[in-house]
């Protein structure tokens, strides 16, 4: 923890006695509520809610309300809030990060703090890492807040827009980080107000919240829709990339007066950095297996651009380490989570690059439709809070970005656990071989063990030392994530050993001894009850079946006979006896052996990861012990630990140590710990150089957002019209003829034809060179008038609505193509750089300009597209747009679905073609069009050669869409 973290967070202790305090009374306020019958308790959520409207603030009524969902839990589920609890929650309340150790009870704090503030009635979202949790925590606390007369709304991926609705409307909402600011994304692609189904951003509570505001934050949200590139390139690439050598970057001092070496090999990498780079030597290889004279010949860019993904693909992405292949599909592994990221697509063609690589499909690439990072995202609220295990030391980013303070909870029960010095190997097979010695030895004794690695690489390659050794074992990474519950609850039983991928946000506590409900609840799922299996789940889900009847199941949408639900609670309850038997045995034994042992097989490039894997053993004062182990050719220990390991080394060998002796020192530890902080400061680095970028097309953002969410709830763009048209007007006038420009100066002739394109009047009059004022005002003249005629032609309502449409129409198109143009500068302005210019600097201030490029180019677009549109017959009500609710998340890309892609991309062709004044699709009230078929339905068979084309490109018929006929 930095010297200004510690600074700021001196006042953390007079917090805690504060806190403590309010414990006190809530604790003096527990006799009144279990004195309540439960209709009087659920009946206090309305009584909050009146002193609430009658102006009392939440943090008045704390103590009583906290009071209320603690007797609530102790009636629902049956868990009794410690003090801790109540502390940790408070913190939540006053918009602080509550970190508390792994078994501490989260989940059930969050009900707090949720409580209280969805009595102001604007909605509470309790943020969960993935869709599982989010179900789960749903179900499980959810009838806290239902018992209580709350409503409690889930988000899950791939949600229909009519089941989003509710769950927003809801008291509590939960869901994921990326469905949450997917759905603010297409709340703003919209075109009916009725659409939208997030309804503010009041108060979020974040569980891991590390995870989802720091290691996720690098990741972008995207909604893309596809674009047009050939997956041949791709092939083509990964075939020219494949089988090159790798060299060494040449080392050049300029004092030397020596003149600079090539770098060997075909192509140099900084693993440490992730930058790759094609050598000239490699480059001329390159291009002769493409057939290509000049890859840098490419004005574009785009052929540097393949070259890049292909090496980094081929060379720095490796399966079963950054991706797996399921099912013909390349699918992210999240590297602090270890779990598949569904849905999710590297940008810049990456993707593309691995699949070429694979030789699986190789998917179109994307182009973005709206983005936001989650930094941004997360800013809108107005109360932010999160908990964890592990934020103390990322407390100077979270102050820095998110303005969010890090109060540490002190455990219910002290930690008994016992936390070893490494132990450093010399190489990779002798760390797995001494690992694998150490589970064989705990496993003998009846000591559980859980071993966590950093890829599923090593995960399998542990499992196969252990498969030799006869020793039983469960996997949990990317590959197995559907038992990852099952698995991470029994990871506690006599002699059991789990291999996990990381352990960040697993969300389910290992119990010494076995988890007696989840034993239970495997062995009669697999009884036959004459019912779907799905269905004896879902019951299951709900919570104890002895607190379950038909009735309440109904309510729930579960319908079961009541004489089947009585089979099944009996069974359930038989089996739930004998599983608390053997679990209570099995403890006795698990205390008397040492607890939970956790491995750590490397150590991980955030310390905060290693501290999560710590933290599984010793839960709630048990016993337990911790143990890393590592080797000097790992890779953090190879890439950032620098002169002090290649010294630890020499020492090694100078001391003829073998390969099965480690070295263990405090030294070395250090060492360790100072690689993991480099690590930590380049990923912030990266954090805050991807929000930097953001925040300038958040400003942006913000304001088309905002001229949208206007236009969507009924803004009047009658008077906003004049406005858009004079300047407008009077930007084109001063183009064309210039104040200083002197009678042929004065370009008339293209005025006379940029008016006929905007309005579409062939008969557009000529006007004579003036003064620039007044020829502005003729101009101005003409084209309100052509407004007022088409006005009052259409009528007033009609006309409302065409403005409308149009102008969110044409907004969406302006926006996206404006949101394609940043990302190709935003690819190159870092070589700006070697011109010795600050790239921010620069993109900020080609930002500014192209913003305001795209706000004078996008109300010209309107206004000839209002100028330009004829009426028609309306046609039948177009069905729901499946691609605002069709899209998905992608990690670094998001890739909607199919059909929501087409659906995507067949708006935004029409918002284009609308734009440009033909939109013969396109529909505002009773609907409209820029030209008329004949009877033949051929729009182009009354149109003359020499006439304007009615596409609205600005040519002549016979050079345009004539030239064929």
């Amino acid at each position: 923890m930095g010297f200004v973290s510690k600074l700021l967070s001196f006042g953390s202790d007079k917090d805690l006695k504060r806190y403590q305090k309010l414990v006190t009374k809530i604790n003096g306020l527990e006799p009144t509520y279990v004195a309540m019958s439960d209709e009087e308790l659920r009946g206090q959520t309305d009584l909050f809610r009146k002193r609430y409207a009658d102006g009392e603030s939440l943090d008045d009524m704390l103590p009583e309300a906290f009071a209320v969902v603690r007797e609530a839990s102790k009636r629902v589920s049956g868990m009794r809030h410690f003090d801790v609890q109540l502390i940790g929650a408070m913190a939540l309340h006053e918009g602080h990060i509550a970190e508390m150790k792994t078994g501490e009870g989260k989940t059930l704090v969050s009900t707090l703090a949720g409580y209280l503030n969805a009595i102001a009635g604007k909605g509470v979202h309790v943020v969960t890492v993935n869709d599982y949790l989010a179900k789960r925590d749903s179900e499980w606390m959810g009838r806290i807040y239902r018992f209580l007369g709350m409503t409690v709304g889930l988000l899950q991926n791939g949600m229909p827009l009519e089941q989003k609705r509710p769950a927003y409307q809801a008291d509590v909402t939960y869901g994921t980080n990326s469905e949450f600011g997917f759905d603010y994304l297409r709340d703003n692609m919209v075109t009916r107000p009725e659409r939208r189904v997030q309804r503010g951003h009041a108060y979020a509570i974040v569980d891991e919240v590390d995870s989802i505001l720091i290691d996720e934050a690098r990741t972008p949200l995207i909604i893309s829709g596809a674009g047009t590139k050939s997956a041949d390139t791709y092939k083509k690439f990964a075939r020219a990339v494949r089988g090159l050598e790798r060299g060494e970057e040449a080392q050049h001092d300029p004092l030397s007066g020596l003149e600079p070496q090539e770098a060997t090999g075909d192509f140099v990498m900084d693993e440490a950095k992730h930058t790759i780079a094609a050598t000239e030597q490699g480059l001329k290889k390159i291009e002769q297996r493409l057939g290509i004279e000049d890859i840098y010949a490419d004005l574009s860019g785009q052929l540097v651009n393949h070259l890049q993904q292909a090496l980094k693909a081929q060379y720095m992405f490796h399966r079963d380490k950054q991706y797996v292949v399921a099912n013909g599909e390349v699918k992210i592994v999240d590297e602090f989570t270890g779990r598949i990221m569904e849905g999710r697509r590297y940008s810049e063609g990456l993707h593309q690059a691995i699949e070429a690589k694979e030789g699986v499909l190789v998917r179109e690439e994307n182009q973005t439709l709206a983005t936001i990072t989650l930094q941004n995202y997360f800013r809108l609220y107005d109360k932010l809070s999160g908990m964890t295990g592990t934020a103390l030391t990322e407390d100077a980013e979270f102050r820095e970005i998110y303005k969010l303070a890090v109060q540490v909870i002190p455990p219910n029960r002290p930690v008994a656990r016992q936390d070893h010095e490494d132990l450093v190997y010399r190489t990779i097979d002798a760390k797995f071989n001494a690992v694998a010695n150490e589970v064989e030895a705990r496993h003998a004794k009846g000591q559980p063990v859980l071993v966590g690695t950093v890829s599923i690489e090593s995960s399998e390659r542990l499992s196969r030392l252990l498969n030799k050794r006869g020793i039983p074992h469960e996997i949990l990474n990317a590959k197995f994530h559907e038992r990852e519950a099952h698995i991470v609850a029994q990871a506690g039983r006599k002699g059991a050993v789990t291999i996990a991928t990381n352990m960040a946000g697993r969300g389910t506590d290992i119990l010494l001894g076995g988890n007696a409900e989840e034993m239970a609840q495997e062995q009669v799922a697999g009884m036959d009850f004459g019912i779907d299996q799905a269905l004896v789940e879902r019951i299951f889900a709900e919570g104890e079946l002895a607190r379950q009847s038909v009735e309440t199941l109904a309510e729930r949408g579960i319908e079961v006979e009541p004489e089947v639900l009585e089979h099944l609670t009996a069974a359930y309850d038989e089996a739930l006896a004998a599983a608390k038997e053997t679990c209570k045995a099995e403890r006795a034994e698990v205390l008397a052996a040492g607890g939970l042992t956790v491995i750590g097989t490397e150590r991980h490039e955030s310390r905060r990861i290693d501290n999560q894997l710590r933290g599984r053993a010793g839960r709630q004062g048990d016993p337990g012990e911790t143990q890393f182990y590592l080797s000097l050719e790992d890779d953090l220990m190879r890439l950032f630990g620098g002169d002090r390991m290649d010294k630890i080394s020499n020492m090694m060998v100078s001391a003829e140590m073998g390969d099965d002796m480690p070295m263990q020192h405090k030294v070395i530890s250090k060492a360790v710990e100072g690689a993991q902080r480099k690590v930590e400061n380049i990923n912030f680095s990266m954090r805050k150089n991807v929000l930097e970028y953001d925040d300038v097309m958040n400003k942006q953002r913000q304001v088309i957002y905002a001229e949208r969410n206007k236009i969507l709830d009924g803004k009047d763009l009658s008077e906003h019209v004049d406005e858009v048209m004079s300047d407008t007007v009077r930007r084109c006038v001063a183009e064309f003829c210039p104040a200083d420009a002197r009678g042929a100066e004065a370009d008339l002739e293209g005025l006379h034809k940029w008016l006929v394109e905007l309005t579409g009047h062939l008969d557009a009059p000529e006007f004579e060179a003036k003064d620039a004022e007044a020829l502005t005002g003729e101009v101005l003249a003409y084209v309100d008038g052509i407004y007022d005629e088409k006005a009052e032609r259409l009528g007033e309502e009609l006309m409302r609505d065409l403005n409308t449409q149009v102008m969110l129409r044409v907004i969406d198109t302006r926006w996206m193509n404006y949101l394609q143009e940043m990302d190709y500068l935003k690819q190159g302005i870092g070589l700006r750089g070697f011109g010795q210019r600050d790239p921010l600097v620069e993109y900020k201030t080609e930002a500014f300009g192209a913003f305001r490029i795209l706000v004078d180019t996008m109300y010209e677009d309107y206004l000839r597209t209002v100028l330009r549109v004829e009426l028609r017959q309306a046609p039948a009500p177009a069905p729901e747009d499946p691609a605002l609710r069709g899209a998905t998340y992608s990690g670094p890309e998001q890739v909607d679905g199919d059909s929501g892609s087409s659906t995507l991309r067949q708006q935004a062709a029409a918002s284009a073609a609308n734009a440009a004044g033909s939109a013969p699709d396109a529909h505002a009230g009773a609907g409209v069009r820029t030209y008329r078929k004949d009877e033949s339905g051929d729009p182009y068979a009354n149109v003359g050669r020499n006439d304007l084309c009615p596409c609205g490109s600005g040519k002549k018929f016979k050079n345009c869409h004539g030239r064929n006929n």
